[in-house]
């Protein structure tokens, strides 16, 4: 009997034991309570714009479009990881454009459009998503797309033209046809298969992976492996003359030209030693195509750096050209975090044209420097607001951001030398690769490569209301 219960008491200490430390383990591991995702990514220039809690990778994009109902349906599949535990999430569309079904992990979700978000897609799922989940979002969408105003009164995204459409999507035009997180720190993958009416040719970014013809219809589908921000995605759409390419250095590139700007493949002609000499300066050619669009888009007025084929609304002059495909090193590859950093774009693609006029035997960069300074304070256009600091979204793309930037760079090139400041450059892409990137950040960068206190002067150039010292 004694021997009975010492065996019962030590089986009762010992099982005890053995649930102590799950009991404890699981009293200091609480479980996350899945919470809505936020319905903006934090710029302050764009409130909306973008949203919180989780994190794609991959666009898969379906459309197709019919120019004479201006209609386009769409079928997307999103990959994307939650970095919080989520009971609901959005994603950035705008109302002109109706989510018909979505599903989460292949079940059914809820989805909303508020009206009072504007471009809100709130989607909740049958189940939460866990925290480090990797989830695909279906969605099935149309609409009747078209482009919206900017801040600054320019227009942007679905751009209609009289064959189709000029698809700009910088600085929120994506969401004006298709669903995403709007935001430029949330790179990504794509593959976008555009189905129009045949006669018509489809441009995305990229390499051109398939092309097919059935009856009446064309199909185009354009992948890029390398993560861009949602900004620089096109597919844009109309009557081109297209032509293929390599450049010396092998970039392949593809064209896309309206016939009533035919004028613009003399300048064309320039793109292969354009992307040549950037590689030679920066550094290799970050994406595994290149090219530009040229449609006939009057009413559009600017250009833009679209990843690997940039996007422009006539003929280019040779430096715009030159600006735009600098872009690709900085912009597209290097991005801006936020759109106050719009100087990292802007005022290096502009320095980068600088470049390329001082290369084919125009004015200097430092020629181009003096040329701007001789400018009497009073052109306040040229020097206001500075370009580190646009201080709202209507001035993101002021032209003090273009030309005081480009100054800025040059005068630390003269400031360092050019053994210095063409390695700062070189070592910032190589970085900040596909990623993302502050003013701050790169200011701090240079000196520390410069091995000198660079305070003074990027305070001077970079945030000094009014014309800088010089």
């Amino acid at each position: 009997m004694h021997r009975m219960r010492t065996r019962a008491l030590i089986s009762s200490l010992v099982a005890a034991l053995i649930a102590l430390p799950a009991a404890v383990a699981t009293a200091d591991v609480p479980a996350v309570r899945p919470h809505p995702g936020a319905p903006g990514a934090g710029d302050p220039y764009f409130p909306l714009q973008g949203n919180g809690g989780y994190d794609v990778a991959h666009y898969d994009l379906r459309i197709n479009y019919h120019p004479k109902t201006h209609r386009l349906t769409g079928h997307e599949v999103i990959r994307a990881t939650a970095t919080t535990a989520l009971s609901r999430f959005d994603l950035d569309l705008r109302r002109f454009m109706h989510a018909d079904t979505v599903r989460v992990d292949g079940r059914p979700a809820t989805a909303t459009q508020p009206r009072a978000l504007r471009q809100e897609l709130v989607i909740t799922p049958a189940r939460p998503i866990p925290a480090g989940h990797t989830f695909h979002v279906t969605i099935e969408y149309a609409g009747r797309p078209h482009a919206v105003h900017d801040p600054d009164g320019s227009l942007d995204g679905f751009i209609r033209t009289g064959d189709g459409a000029f698809v700009a999507s910088e600085p929120q035009g994506s969401p004006t046809w298709f669903a995403v997180n709007d935001t430029p720190r949330d790179k990504a993958a794509y593959v976008i298969a555009i189905n129009v009416p045949k006669g018509l040719t489809a441009v995305g970014n990229g390499q051109l992976s398939s092309y097919s013809l059935g009856g009446r219809r064309s199909n185009f589908v354009w992948t890029i492996g390398r993560p861009i921000s949602s900004y620089l995605v096109t597919a844009t759409i109309g009557r081109f003359v297209v032509r293929h390419g390599w450049t010396r250095n092998r970039v392949p590139y593809y064209t896309a030209v309206d016939p009533r700007e035919a004028q613009a493949a003399k300048v064309l002609r320039k793109l292969p030693a354009i992307i040549d000499f950037f590689s030679r300066k920066y550094g290799k050619y970050p994406f595994g195509a290149a090219g530009a669009i040229v449609d006939h888009a009057p009413r559009v007025g600017y250009a833009l750096e679209t990843a690997t084929r940039p996007l422009f609304d006539r003929a280019p002059s040779e430096s715009t050209l030159a600006h735009e495909l600098a872009h690709q090193w900085y912009g597209d590859t290097v991005t801006l975090r936020r759109w106050r950093d719009i100087w990292l774009n802007e005022g290096f693609a502009e320095f980068s044209a600088w470049l390329w006029t001082e290369h084919t035997g125009g004015p200097s960069a430092a020629q181009r420097l003096r040329r701007l300074m001789n400018q009497p304070a009073s052109a306040g256009y040229l020097w206001n607001p500075p370009p580190g600091n646009p201080e709202s979204a209507k001035n993101v793309f002021s032209d003090s951001v273009y030309e005081r930037g480009a100054a800025t760079l040059q005068a630390l090139r003269e400031k360092v030398g050019d053994h210095t400041f063409f390695r700062i450059m070189r070592r910032w892409l190589a970085v900040h690769r596909y990623g993302n990137a502050e003013v701050g950040q790169f200011t701090a960068f240079a000196a520390r490569l410069a091995h000198r206190d660079l305070t003074p002067f990027f305070r001077n150039w970079l945030y000094r209301h009014g014309k800088p010292r010089f």
